[in-house]
Order: structure tokens, then sequence, then C-alpha cells
């Protein structure tokens, strides 16, 4: 086996038929064919069905191919690894975020690396979940993972700051006019809420719980600035990072009482190389915590 059969086969099943997988990976059809026929023979295995719709990895397939994937990523690292230089990198940065944390800080932090390794190519995954990113750790494909911390956060983890959520509000809406909006004149108000698995939808919960008020749910999204472009316009109200409020939609949204905030925390593969170790440290230097700035006055 090789990890031009491994990339052939995962391009196969991502594209879902062999002309397009070698449209992808700039090779010649018979050429993919033939690898992944050799595969199969000296694995004496099926690893995909012919379906009307297309190529579909068989069950033993797609257990084969989250090894494959696997073994690519950790060769992709290697290779970027053996290649750094005092000045260069060269290989793929692959890195999830938790959806709502660090919508601000990340861009700053991934530009300050790219200007110093400008070679690097970074592909960033937004989960809604603590569940997908447990998923893609575990297939062992993240070089690092940026997330609210929890009970289950593992003890290397690493503390950034801490993000401060701040209420959208309806142009208009009476609350505008307070420097801070108490929880409990939210009381009657209708909420847009997230997906029922996400983690801010979770943090909404545990907040409204605490203070004693029962969230009517107006309507569910999966993003965070379709929360807030709909809460100011007065679908109802919503609460999210303060970094993750969209440009134009800072004097719309307020800080709570009692203040909501979370952790944030960086998880960075074991025998973290160059790449990783620096996109920490720009992290480290980014502000966390930006409410301050809503203001009636902003």
């Amino acid at each position: 086996m090789s990890l031009r059969q491994f990339e052939y086969a995962l391009a196969i099943a991502e594209e879902g038929s062999v002309t397009a997988a070698a449209e992808r990976l700039h090779v010649a059809q018979p050429s993919v064919s033939q690898q992944i026929r050799g595969l199969e023979r000296e694995l004496g295995v099926e690893l995909f069905a012919r379906t009307p719709t297309g190529l579909v990895p068989t069950v033993v397939g797609r257990a084969f191919l989250r090894e494959a994937e696997a073994a690519v990523s950790a060769a992709r690292r290697a290779r970027a690894t053996a290649r750094a230089g005092a000045d260069e990198l060269v290989g793929e940065l692959v890195v999830a975020v938790q959806m709502g944390f660090g919508t601000r800080q990340l861009p700053g932090a991934l530009r300050a690396l790219r200007r110093r390794f400008p070679r690097l190519e970074v592909t960033v995954f937004e989960e809604p979940s603590s569940a997908e990113l447990e998923r893609l750790g575990r297939r062992g494909v993240l070089d690092l993972a940026l997330m609210a911390a929890c009970e289950q956060s593992p003890a290397d983890a690493h503390h950034l700051g801490d993000e401060e959520f701040v209420v959208a509000l309806a142009a208009g809406h009476r609350q505008l006019a307070a420097d801070r909006v108490e929880l409990r004149e939210l009381e009657r108000e209708p909420w847009v809420r997230f997906d029922r698995d996400s983690a801010l939808d979770g943090v909404l919960v545990n907040v409204l719980r605490d203070n004693d008020l029962a969230p009517t749910t107006a309507a569910r999204v999966s993003q965070t600035a379709t929360a807030v472009r709909w809460a100011t316009h007065g679908l109802g109200v919503t609460l999210v990072p303060a970094s993750a409020v969209p440009h134009g939609y800072e004097h719309l949204v307020r800080p709570v009482i009692p203040v909501v905030s979370q952790p944030v925390i960086a998880v960075v593969r074991p025998g973290a190389g160059p790449a990783e170790t620096a996109l920490l440290e720009l992290l480290r230097h980014e502000t966390w915590s930006e409410s301050a700035s809503f203001s009636p006055a902003s």
C-alpha cells in the first residue's frame, strides 16, 4: 500500500466517481482505476460499491478510509515539519473552531501566521458542537481546535481568554438605552436560538435556567451572523459571543446582567510542530473580551 493509493481512494469517496477524482488530482483516469484495483487486491476486500448515483464506500471501505485519512494527514504534517526552515514552512495546517468562538480573533492570528509562513496552507472547519470536534479529533486530522471550555476539556488545553456574551436587539428596542441589559427584562421576549446540539444553544439554555427564565423559541439557525441579523430585524432576541457580532451591528447589541462569559481554550495535537505552536502564541496575544465597546454611545 502507498500514500498515493490512500489519496486516490479518499478522492473517489469525496467525488463519487473515478473520473471526477482523476480530474481533481490532475492524473489520468486509468491510473486511478489501476491503483484502486491494486489496493483492493492487496487488501482482499471491495472498498467501493457502484450505485446509480456513483461509487460509494462499502462498510469496510468506510473503516479503511478513516484510517487512510489519518495516514495522509500525518504524512502531510511530517513533510511540513521536515521542510521547515528558519523562515519557511510548507504544508497544511488543519484547524477546527467551535461555532461562534474566536470569530474576530482567529482571522487576525491566521493573517499573522501567513505573513510568517507564506507557503503554509490553512484549512478551517467551523463545527457547531463539541461532538463534531471530538469526531474530527478522533480521526486524527486536526492540528489545533478552538472551543469553549467544558467539563470534558483535556487537561493539557491552553486557556486563551474569555468570550463575553451580548444580547442582540431590534432597532428601537427599549433596552438599547441601557449600558447593560438585565436578563430578567427579557422574560417575555421570543428567542432566536441555535441548533439543539450546538455549544451556543447550550450556553443559552443554562443562562436562562440559572435566571429562572423559560425561552419562547421564535426560530433556530446554524450561524451566529444569521442569528444577530434576524434578531435585529425584530424576530426575537439572541445571545452570542461579543466577537461574533457582524460588522455594522455593534450598535444593536448590549452585554447582559448577570455577566455571561465562557472560557475559550485551544487544544493542540500531541507533538505539535512549528505551525501549531506559532498559531497558539498568536491566539494568546489576541483580545478576548470586547463587550465594553458595545454601549449606547457606540
